[in-house]
């Protein structure tokens, strides 16, 4: 089975590692670890709630306007 890895830095150093499909949440302190740790928790998610096979989110960026201080 093939998930989404959504990952960004944590302020205290290492990485946040989400799975979207499965709401999973885990980190690390390298990206290998973060995704290593991801794939351990989301499995034992799937092992108590299996998913329907729905495809794959999708994953883009945005932009929005900073504020201007006056």
């Amino acid at each position: 089975m093939e998930l989404t890895a959504v990952l960004t830095p944590a302020e205290e150093g290492g990485y946040v590692a989400l799975n979207p499909e499965t709401g999973t949440t885990t980190q690390g302190e390298t990206v290998e670890e973060a995704v290593a740790n991801l794939r351990e928790a989301t499995a034992l998610y799937l092992s108590e709630f299996p998913l329907p096979s729905i495809g794959h989110p999708v994953v883009t960026v945005f932009t929005i306007p900073t504020p201007s201080h006056a």
